[in-house]
């Protein structure tokens, strides 16, 4: 099926890191589609929960039908569009071998070191000597987590100016991660592509997390 023949409403907001994925995912396809902005300071609107009732961010309406939670809207976008190669098929050879290498990555990376980035960030107002041993414990986790699973995963991901679904699920955080920290060579090359920042405004995020995180 041709893709311009589907229709696509990507509810979203700019701002979020999961929407976000979203967007790489669509720009990586190349595919027309509607965007409308939620005010995630606000309460969701009537007509809103009327498509999505739980009012999540992002929400994907495709052909009139909703799917939402960021990894399994980008995971569907790149089923529902093979020819773009961001994963490939669960018939080919390798199919099944290359999406559970990429799907493992992608947890691990969530499970095993966001965490710890995160606890780095919320320590900023408590001084650098507060944010070190959570940036430790990030390094750590890359080395010993996530360097082995790069190595292993260079048949199916990584290393191409060409982005694939693990790409498109750890590019926006990746790009904050960076916006604190400079740390890293394949984050670097994600970062820089231009699918992962269609929609990143560095300085409003960064404003917003210093606000987010400054002590009271």
């Amino acid at each position: 099926m041709a893709a311009t023949s589907h229709k696509i409403k990507l509810y979203t907001s700019h701002g979020c890191p999961w929407a976000h994925r979203a967007h790489i995912a669509l720009a990586e396809l190349n595919v027309p589609f509607q965007e409308e902005i939620v005010d995630l300071s606000v309460p969701r609107t009537r007509e809103y929960l009327k498509v999505n009732p739980r009012g999540l961010v992002p929400a994907l309406e495709f052909d009139g039908q909703v799917v939402t939670e960021s990894g399994i809207v980008a995971a569907f976008l790149a089923d529902a569009y093979p020819q773009a190669g961001l994963v490939p098929a669960s018939t080919d050879a390798n199919g099944p071998l290359a999406r559970a290498r990429i799907a493992f990555f992608v947890d691990t990376y969530f499970s095993k070191a966001v965490g710890h980035a995160q606890k780095a960030v919320a320590a900023y107002a408590d001084g650098e000597a507060a944010q070190q041993p959570a940036l430790a414990d990030f390094v750590a986790a890359v080395v010993k987590e996530i360097e082995p699973l790069l190595a292993d995963a260079a048949p199916f991901f990584g290393g191409s100016s060409k982005l694939t679904l693990a790409e498109v699920q750890t590019g926006s955080f990746l790009l904050r991660l960076y916006a604190y920290i400079k740390h890293g060579l394949w984050a670097k090359a994600t970062i820089a592509h231009e699918s992962v920042t269609c929609v990143w405004d560095e300085d409003r995020v960064i404003a917003h997390s210093r606000y987010r995180f400054a002590k009271k």
